[in-house]
């Protein structure tokens, strides 16, 4: 029940077929709640947001009346009251204390404020809402504005009176607002009081109890709000829409005369949707979790080329979730019945190289993005939309949330400027095995891969190029566009996939998609670092350039995969047994010296040999790719950093990586989000873990004395506002006892410390790390501070680094080792407090980790260092080797799985990766000290 009450929340209002039905099983669900009777707020306080500017996404044409659109009040963010909020539900969620989980109800705030959601979350039976109640964030707010403001990161709660106590101090302990706003009343209507109706209340119970004044005269207050429930949320009258259709003018692709495969290619490669995406993947946290096992980036050089995304549900099982996503907006202006089913079709294309459970399981959520209220628009929008519906039906699948965006066009000056319709399908589904998932990276040079072409598509109509990346390079639309013609072969194919998956047989795949088969094959290349030789066989004759181009930039559906050359026979047969097309089209190629481009196709020559139409170094074509996203970089990233990268790419190696219990306290503050994966870290080690927070701390709820080890874990304490970590640093060096408590841990012979990203930045400014002979000295500065990157922007790459000889208790036996690492920061560049420093430092090796070039050696050049360090610092350490101060995340890494590449004869035999071996240092070191 609680499972379908959460896709409930999570459904937007876009949808109103699935909303209608998902509304009914929610109200029938809400009437077995009887015994609920408060009504909570958990979140942020209220302000005037959404209230003014937000009605500016409702007008036909944004820019029109722009004068009378308050556009100071549209939606902000605010992440860390976002996670403060998510730390009590799953608080909640864990408890085991009592009844157990005290929320018996809740609904997401969103559109209609205050007004949608607690209307929604006490129906049927109604509820009395108290405007005194809330905290708000504004003292000028009206009562108006408390109902309709769309301020975020707020969710509204049912629970029992008897758990208020309960969820109260789970809310103080995170630092999070809870409001109990109203009781549940069984009337059927929802109504809010008035300012000032409490305290009212309040005086006129004090004045019963006086028997020497008379009592006032009791309160008759006129509600703001009293609406019956079952007139605004029962059944409404159908909307009737007049849309009138009107003919789109198409014209053939013409390309011009003599166009060459090279210049062709050289365009395409550019294009802002085909070229690399690396400039949206390295500036936002793709580890954080420590559960993600799939994200943007994959083979050896981390190219931003994943299909797939999965995450694991928990840290010590292989279960988990796939997503992903389609969407074709060039498609839609050819033909919007094509576009949207071309995007259900590259949405499950991409899902289909994690190991799912059935095709049959898959969910899609659905956004609507169109200029619906332009003439014309709102018929192509509905043809979609039928499209959509009927293709989904036949493979089993269906939507069942989504989101609109329908006003999708600007005034710019007296023109009207339009986005294209386009529907992004997002799938989501089970994982069975987050282990089993193909990456689009050809696995050279660990052998010569067999290279097979799976098309979708059939006879003439295979090489549509309408509404391609190829048209569009070109300045041109086309009048034909790919599509995905037969479902049922589409869904043999998919299981077929999900077999070879199952059974290891398949080390690489890719789906076309924009760009098309050639494009395919060029980004298994780039993400491999190798090279690729392959002949093109089609049915028919290829008889001109325009036959040969869209042979090889078309987008029809399909797949290019790499198999061991043991299991070449055993694919082909199975997708032949399947009737599905299959051929094999060539190999995969690795060279010490260069890796080329090799492709054949179109007439033979005397020799019957496919005549050669394209021969291209790999590196000189991937530079192609790579080269809109270094312009894009720029605009967000130091010149001299952009710079560094774009010269690196071009040279880059594959460098392989080289091989009653102890009580630790995970410290947390507010804004921390790296503690989930280090305590399994600690727990996967042996450890006792304890989740503590600053709070604990600062009330002496929870002492140190009981550990042997405390870890400061990552993430944005105080939103970094005053500089990373000096918020938390104030905390413990300005609250006395909490100071003193902090020295005398650290001062114990029996105690180790591990800070990392936020934490390490925690331990230099308390002075933990470095050459201190005393704890006074720690007061008088601390050696090395750190300072935003030499990119000036976060940085989240996986970055590799050496373990050199040191102190450390955490990195014993790890000297010499040259691992990939997750780093996830914007200012972790070591700056130390003199070049006398750092020369001590360096000679005492309280310097243990280095970021490390191809050539393994440590770095201060982007992106090889992320940060800038001088010498490639990444790690200090005590004189004793009792505390460690990083700023990569091991915790984030402590599974093969969490890694993005690692060589492939690890595969299969390692089961947890070397950083392990940390934890489990600290382990055994606490076990000596002990015994």
């Amino acid at each position: 029940m609680l499972a379908v009450l959460e896709l409930y929340l999570l459904m937007p209002l876009a949808m109103p077929l699935a909303l209608g039905a998902a509304h009914r099983l929610f109200k029938s669900i809400l009437i077995a709640w009887e015994g609920c009777d408060a009504v909570v707020k958990v979140g942020g306080p209220v302000y005037r947001i959404g209230v003014g500017g937000g009605a500016a996404s409702s007008i036909q044409v944004q820019g029109d009346n722009a004068s009378n659109l308050d556009l100071g009040a549209v939606q902000r963010g605010d992440a860390e009251m976002e996670q403060k909020m998510n730390r009590i539900i799953r608080a909640c969620i864990e408890s085991e204390e009592g009844a157990g989980n005290p929320i018996r109800s809740i609904h997401d705030q969103g559109a209609g404020g205050n007004g949608n959601v607690l209307k929604e979350i006490c129906e049927p039976n109604g509820a009395i809402i108290h405007s005194d109640a809330f905290e708000l964030g504004d003292p000028t707010i009206n009562v108006l504005e408390l109902w309709g403001a769309e301020y975020q990161e707020s969710n509204a709660l049912l629970i029992d009176s008897e758990h208020k106590s309960q969820l109260s101090s789970i809310a103080k302990r995170e630092k999070c607002q809870v409001d109990f706003v109203g009781e549940i009343t069984g009337t059927g209507k929802v109504q809010l009081t008035p300012f000032g109706y409490l305290k009212g209340k309040q005086e006129e119970q004090i004045d019963g109890n006086e028997q020497l004044s008379p009592p006032r005269k009791k309160l008759c207050p006129v509600f703001p709000v009293d609406l019956e429930l079952e007139h605004v949320l029962g059944d409404m009258p159908k909307k009737v829409f007049n849309l009138k259709r009107i003919a789109s003018v198409l014209k053939p692709l013409k390309l011009p005369n003599n166009v060459q495969v090279y210049d062709a290619l050289s365009r395409v490669l550019r294009l802002p949707s085909v070229a690399s995406k690396r400039y949206l993947t390295n500036k936002v946290d793709r580890s954080v979790t420590g559960l993600v096992a799939q994200q943007q980036c994959v083979g050896p050089l981390h190219t931003p080329l994943a299909d797939v995304a999965v995450t694991a549900l928990s840290y010590w099982d292989t279960k988990g979730a796939a997503t992903s996503i389609g969407e074709q907006p060039i498609k839609t202006l050819v033909s919007p019945q094509c576009g949207a089913r071309m995007s259900v079709g590259e949405a499950l294309t991409n899902l289909s190289f994690a190991l799912i459970t059935e095709l049959k399981d898959v969910k899609c959520s659905a956004n609507w993005m169109w200029p619906a209220k332009l003439p014309g628009e709102g018929a192509r929008m509905y043809d979609a939309c039928e499209a959509m519906s009927v293709v989904m039906k036949q493979l089993g699948i269906a939507v069942d949330g989504g989101k609109d965006s329908l006003s999708m066009a600007a005034r710019v000056n007296d023109a009207t400027v339009k986005s294209p319709g386009t529907v992004v399908i997002s799938t989501y589904a089970a994982c069975e095995d987050i282990t089993k998932t193909i990456t689009p990276d050809f696995k050279c040079p660990d052998y010569i891969g067999e290279v097979v072409y799976v098309n979708l598509s059939k006879g003439q109509s295979s090489r549509r190029v309408g509404g391609s990346a190829l048209a569009q390079v070109y300045g041109q639309i086309g009048d034909v566009s790919a599509d995905l013609d037969d479902s049922e072969l589409f869904s043999r194919c998919f299981q077929t996939l999900q077999t070879l998956i199952s059974k290891s047989l398949i080390t690489a795949g890719h789906d076309v998609s924009d760009g098309g088969v050639l494009t395919c094959l060029l980004e298994m290349a780039f993400a491999g670092n190798c090279g690729v030789e392959v002949s093109f066989l089609y049915p028919g004759d290829i008889d001109d350039t325009a036959d040969v181009l869209s042979t090889l930039f078309h987008e029809e559906l399909g797949y290019i995969l790499e198999v061991k050359g043991s299991h070449l026979q055993e694919v082909l047969s199975l997708f032949q047994q399947n009737n599905i097309e299959c051929q094999h089209i060539g190999i995969s190629t690795a060279s010490t010296t260069e890796c080329t481009i090799s492709l054949r196709c179109g007439d033979s020559d005397s020799s019957g040999e496919k005549v050669t139409i394209l021969k291209q170094d790999m590196k000189s074509l991937r530079d192609l790719w790579e080269q809109t996203s270094f312009q894009l970089e720029l605009a967000q990233c130091k010149r001299e950093c952009v710079v560094q990268e774009q010269s690196d790419t071009k040279t880059r190696l594959t460098l392989p990586a080289l091989l009653s219990s102890p009580r630790v306290a995970v410290i947390r503050e507010e804004g921390s989000n790296g503690d989930r994966e280090m305590a399994a870290a600690f727990y996967t080690a042996g450890f006792e873990v304890h989740d503590v927070t600053m709070t604990d701390l600062l009330s002496g709820s929870v002492s140190l004395e009981k550990f042997q080890g405390v870890a400061f874990v990552g993430g944005f304490s105080y939103a970094d506002v005053l500089g990373s970590a000096k918020g938390w640093a104030a905390t413990v060096l300005y609250h006395e006892s909490v100071n003193l408590q902090f020295k005398q841990f650290r001062n114990r012979s029996d105690t180790f410390s591990l800070g990392v990203c936020n934490g390490c930045q925690l331990m230099t400014l308390l002075g933990w790390v470095g050459d201190f002979q005393d704890s006074a000295k720690a007061e008088e500065g601390c050696s090395v501070f750190m300072d935003h990157n030499t990119s000036g922007r976060y940085e989240s790459r996986f970055s590799t680094v050496r373990i050199d000889d040191s102190p450390s208790i955490m990195l014993q036996g790890m000297k010499g080792s040259t691992l990939g690492v997750w780093v996830a920061h914007g200012e972790g560049k070591m700056n130390f407090r003199s070049a006398d420093v750092y020369s001590s430092l360096s000679a005492k090796k309280l310097l243990p980790v280095k970021f490390v070039n191809d050539d393994n050696l440590a770095s201060v050049l982007y992106p090889f260092n992320p940060n800038g360090s001088p010498g490639g610092a990444a790690a200090i350490c005590s004189t004793d080797g009792r505390h460690l101060a990083m700023m990569p995340h091991p915790e984030r890494c402590f599974m093969t799985w969490q890694w993005p590449w690692m060589p492939q004869d690890w595969r299969g035999k390692v089961h947890t990766s070397p950083w392990l071996r940390m934890f489990s240092n600290a382990y055994n070191w606490c076990r000596e000290i002990s015994a």
